[in-house]
């Protein structure tokens, strides 16, 4: 987010339920209606790792909001969002279906095997029928989704499987995947020096 952040007052907590995700922020972005104080930044879903959204993501109680374009691939340059078959509606108070939440998980891609971590984005769509077309040219504005991220609860402690070619499973603690994200060039690891 930048320079251009908002600054909020103190005390500010952003914890809106589905029905407002879709209903207000998503349907005002997808047709292009002011939203004041614009506070979800928009950004590119393949330009950032998950642990890399603390700058670039609204965040709020340990959860990242961001607006992005629907792409078909969903991959970074660490890994891939991988979606889980749990697509939710969302129904307003009064029954009306304003939208679809689908689920994803974050797996980082190493060779020959790939590592299932605990971030989940939840994915809102505005259903079509809410959907403005974009204007002379445009590009359809109906092609944003809002964007939840956020670690798993906490009954995974932390644990990963890794699903390796022979369909073994291995438990990898959060120290791990940090070790398995990073480049493997021993000059960007840099330790306090000790006085």
């Amino acid at each position: 987010m930048g320079d251009s952040r908002t600054i909020l007052p103190p005390g500010f907590h952003f914890h809106p339920t589905d029905e407002e995700l879709i209903g207000y922020f998503l349907h005002r972005k997808v047709t292009n209606l002011p939203c004041n104080p614009s506070i979800i930044p928009e950004l590119d879903l393949c330009s950032t790792d998950p642990w890399e959204l603390n700058e670039k993501a609204l965040m709020s109680q340990n959860q990242w909001y961001f607006f992005s374009q629907v792409i078909q691939g969903r991959a970074t340059e660490k890994g891939h969002w991988e979606e889980l078959d749990m697509d939710e509606d969302i129904v307003t108070s009064a029954g009306k279906k304003l939208g679809i939440k689908k689920f994803w998980v974050f797996c980082i891609d190493q060779v020959q095997k790939r590592i299932q971590t605990n971030w989940v984005m939840e994915e809102y769509h505005l259903f079509k029928r809410h959907v403005k077309k974009g204007r002379d040219g445009e590009k359809d504005l109906g092609e944003w989704v809002l964007c939840r991220v956020h670690h798993a609860n906490a009954d995974s402690q932390g644990i990963y499987s890794v699903q390796a070619g022979n369909d073994e499973e291995v438990e990898l603690s959060l120290l791990d995947e940090v070790f398995l994200s990073m480049e493997d060039n021993d000059d960007a690891i840099s330790f306090p020096k000790l006085q």
